[in-house]
C-alpha cells in the first residue's frame, strides 16, 4: 500500500549530527537553511512512497533541513548502532531513551505520543493517566517504529510509569473552555502537577521534567517547590513548554510576511499567558521590517493564539494538535541533547538570571546535564515597544510565579 507523506515538518535546532538520525537506505538533499546557532526545521516531503514504512520516512526530528528524494527504493527501518559509537553517515543512532507521558490519553497526551512514537530515539514510552490510557497504548503498539509502548492506569500505577525514564512530560490537567483564563486552570491543575511531580521527584529524580499543564507560569514553579522539598530539585532538567508561542510566531510572520516558514525564526520571551508571552519581532530571522500596526498586531495575536483556537472549537477543545506538536518538537530537542548533540537551542521557561524574575522564558542551549547556557544576547537592542512590553509583562508574571510557589508552602503540613 503506498504511503502518502507531504511535507511533513517540525521545527528544531539546527544539528551537525543529523546523519545519525536518518534512516538507513534512503537518499538525502541537504538545502542551506542558515545558522548553525539557532533554530530552524526540516522537511520530509515525499510522495506515494511504495512499500515505505512510516517510521523509515520519518527522519524529521533530526534537526537540519532535509528533503527525501523520490526514486531510491524502499526506505528500511533504523538500525541500532552501538551506542558509544559514532553512527555512519545515513544510519540511524540506537533507539536508547525512555519517555513517560503523564496525561497521555488527554487531548494534548494522545497526538504528542504518537509524534513520539515516531522517533528513532525514543527505546521506551510509558503512558500514564488515570482512565482510558490501555486503548490509546495498545493503538500505538501498531505502529512499526522501534519504541515500546506501555500503559499505566491510576495512581497505583504511576511509579512503574517513571522507573528508568530519562524524559517526563506532563500535559496531565484541564484544558481550557471558552471564557476561562490560564488562572481559572490553577485552581484544577496546581494539585494535580504538584502531585505527579512528586512522584518523579521519588521514583525518577534525575530525569528531565517538560511542563506542559497549563498555567505554565505557575506550575513550573509549583514543580520546582516540590522538588525542593524533595531535595532532588535540578534547575537545569525542569522546563516550562513554551515551544507553541516559537511555533504560532513562526506561522504568522511567515504568512504576514510572505516568507518560507523554514527560514523564519522569532525568539519568544516572557512567559506563557497573554501579555506575559513577547515575540521579539525585531530579532526575527531572517530581518524583516515591520509596521508599527503589524507589531501591534502579530504580537497580540501570538499572545491570543490560545484563545483563538478555544473559540474556533467553540467548546470542543482548546489546542491540542498545536501543543502536541510544539511539545514533540522541544521533547526532541532534549532527547538530542541527551543524546550528545551539542547545537540544540530552544526557547524555555526555565529557573533564570535573565532578568530580576526567578523564572522566564528565553532562549537556551541545552546539554547532556540539562540547560548549559542563556543566550543574554535576545534582551539586547530591543525596540522601544519591545521594551515596554518587557517592563509591562513583569508584574504579571512575578504574581503567577508567586503563586504556584505560595501554594506548595502554603500545602505543607502543619508539624505538630
Amino acid at each position: 500500500m503506498a504511503t502518502a507523506l507531504s511535507s511533513m515538518m517540525l521545527h528544531t535546532p539546527v544539528s551537525s549530527k543529523c546523519a545519525n538520525y536518518m534512516p538507513a537506505g534512503v537518499a538525502y538533499s541537504r538545502s542551506s537553511c542558515g545558522s548553525k546557532a539557532f533554530p530552524t526545521h526540516i522537511s520530509i516531503a515525499s510522495k506515494n512512497l511504495k512499500g515505505a514504512s512510516p517510521s523509515s520516512a520519518l527522519g524529521f526530528f533530526c534537526g537540519e533541513d532535509y528533503t527525501l528524494l523520490e526514486g531510491h527504493g524502499k526506505p528500511s527501518l533504523p538500525r541500532k548502532v552501538n551506542s558509544n559509537q559514532s553512527s555512519p553517515k545515513g544510519q540511524v543512532r540506537a533507539a536508547a531513551y525512555n519517555i513517560a507521558v503523564l496525561g497521555a490519553a488527554g487531548g494534548i497526551g494522545q497526538p504528542l505520543s504518537l509524534l513520539l512514537k515516531m522517533s528513532p530515539l525514543v527505546a521506551s514510552l510509558n503512558l500514564y493517566d488515570i482512565a482510558n490510557v490501555k486503548g490509546v497504548a495498545a493503538d500505538l503498539s501498531h505502529c512499526n517504529t522501534p519504541a515500546q509502548v506501555s500503559a499505566f492506569t491510576g495512581f497505583a500505577e504511576l511509579p512503574d510509569s517513571l522507573k528508568n525514564v530519562d524524559l517526563i512530560i506532563i500535559p496531565a490537567g484541564v484544558p481550557r473552555k471558552p471564557g476561562m483564563t490560564r488562572d481559572d486552570l490553577f485552581k484544577i491543575n496546581a494539585g494535580i502537577v504538584r502531585t505527579l511531580v512528586e512522584a518523579a521527584a521519588e521514583h525518577a529524580p534525575n530525569a528531565w521534567i517538560n511542563i506542559i499543564s497549563n498555567p505554565v507560569n505557575s506550575t513550573v514553579p509549583i514543580a520546582a517547590e516540590v522538588l525542593k522539598q524533595k531535595g532532588v530539585y535540578n534547575p537545569r532538567k525542569l522546563f516550562g513548554v513554551t515551544t507553541l508561542d516559537v511555533v504560532r510566531a513562526n506561522t504568522f510572520v511567515a504568512q504576514k510576511k510572505n516568507l518560507r516558514l523554514i527560514d523564519v525564526d522569532v525568539p519568544v520571551l516572557g512567559g506563557h499567558a497573554g501579555i506575559t508571552i513577547l515575540p521579539l519581532l525585531s530579532k526575527t530571522r531572517p530581518a524583516v521590517e515591520f509596521s508599527p500596526e503589524e507589531i501591534e498586531e502579530l504580537t497580540v495575536r501570538i499572545q491570543n493564539g490560545g484563545t483563538e483556537v478555544v473559540e474556533a472549537k467553540a467548546g470542543a477543545g482548546s489546542a491540542t494538535l498545536s501543543m502536541a506538536y510544539a511539545a514533540a518538537r522541544f521533547a526532541e530537542s532534549c532527547i538530542r541533547a541527551l543524546d550528545g548533540d551539542e547545537s540544540v537551542y530552544e526557547c524555555s521557561f526555565v529557573q533564570s538570571e535573565v532578568t530580576e524574575l526567578p523564572f522566564f522564558a528565553s532562549r537556551v542551549k541545552l546539554c547532556k546535564e540539562g540547560v548549559e547556557a542563556f543566550i543574554n544576547a535576545d534582551l539586547n537592542g530591543l525596540t522601544d515597544y519591545e521594551q515596554t512590553a518587557l517592563e509591562a509583562l513583569k508584574p504579571e508574571l512575578k504574581a503567577s510565579i508567586e503563586k504556584g510557589i505560595n501554594f506548595v508552602k502554603q500545602s505543607l503540613p502543619v508539624a505538630a
